[in-house]
């Protein structure tokens, strides 16, 4: 959620605690070369979300956008790490979230209507114990009637090399315990062992990224062997510089993006638009980006299905969306 956070948001942001910020500046600070600079411009934004209020006001807006791309159903990523780093009360801020994007989630006749699920996220390069202090107020919210249907997962993001996969082992099994699922980002900027510790020492159901693993089969016949999807975003690595690292290259460009070659391999593939306003991009964009490298219309079809197939939802609410889905795409002449 964090890093859907639009220019003219950051504004309002840090408005209300004295700073004047132009648009523009906001633009040059997301514009980053590299991956370490994102994260100093993922530090600096989320400097600005200081109270529940704040939350609010950006969950709104998230909302507004999903809609605006014809989302449906979303699991989105919260960065409870942050927000324990900075002594904040995550259930006030959960709960403020939830308020502000109920509104936004009611079907009409028009559409199916939009529907919110969240992944509580942990950040690597803050150690073991700040990963147990995600879990552990992940377990105590998911116990909460009013709040814990909502939270579906527990995730860990941040810098996949700082820390080794064995020293989360014990509470990603915790976090299973008490009815979360489990994601993990790995293959990013990391190598395709990354992609298999994730899966093999974190139980993960789901790689964010995970591009790495095309470089080595037997990852990839993991991946595939057991149906681990991988939630992939083609203008994000190319931004960040993890495409053109895991080519060993100074620059790359999406052209020589290797997800085509991954879904060939029989790899669940879903795309995703990862830190849209930071990356400038939005999900209608990623998905042109996929005919732009090469995919046909069928392929296209399904990785917008295994965006449904790949949820954390019981079987009978995935049938219905898809059911949805497959409607739309037969009228629009994709099926």
């Amino acid at each position: 959620m964090e890093g859907a956070i639009a220019p003219a948001t950051v504004v309002a942001l840090a408005a209300r605690y004295g700073d004047s910020i132009a648009e523009e500046d906001i633009a040059t600070r997301y514009s980053t070369p590299d991956f370490k600079a994102f994260i100093e411009a993922y530090k600096w934004v989320t400097s600005y979300l200081r109270a529940p209020a704040d939350y609010a006001l950006v969950a709104a807006q998230l909302a507004r956008y999903l809609l605006s791309q014809n989302v449906v159903y979303a699991e989105v990523t919260l960065s409870v790490g942050v927000m324990l780093l900075r002594k904040q009360d995550v259930a006030a801020n959960f709960r403020a979230i939830r308020e502000a994007t109920a509104p936004f989630e009611q079907p009409s006749r028009e559409r199916q209507g939009l529907r919110l699920q969240w992944i509580f996220d942990t950040v690597r390069q803050f150690g073991p114990a700040a990963a147990w202090d995600v879990a552990r107020v992940a377990a105590e919210i998911k116990r909460d009637t009013s709040l814990g249907q909502m939270l579906v997962a527990y995730g860990i993001g941040g810098d996949e090399l700082s820390v080794p996969a064995t020293e989360f082992r014990e509470v990603f099994n915790y976090a299973a315990e008490n009815g979360l699922h489990r994601v993990a980002h790995a293959g990013e900027i990391g190598g395709p062992e990354s992609v298999a510790q994730a899966v093999g020492l974190l139980g993960a159901e789901r790689i964010g990224h995970g591009i790495a693993a095309i470089r080595d089969p037997q990852v990839i016949a993991l991946l595939a062997e057991r149906s681990i999807p991988l939630e992939i975003c083609p203008t994000s690595n190319v931004r960040t510089g993890a495409l053109a690292r895991q080519l060993g290259a100074t620059h790359a460009t999406v052209g020589q993006h290797p997800l085509p070659a991954l879904l060939r391999t029989g790899v669940p593939i879903a795309v995703s638009s990862d830190d849209p306003a930071m990356f400038d991009t939005d999900l209608n964009r990623e998905y042109a980006v996929l005919a732009q490298i090469g995919l046909s219309t069928p392929e296209i079809v399904s990785i917008a299905e295994a965006g449904f197939t790949a949820a954390f939802l019981p079987s009978d609410e995935k049938a219905v969306l898809l059911k949805y889905f497959r409607e739309k795409a037969a009228a629009l002449g994709l099926l």
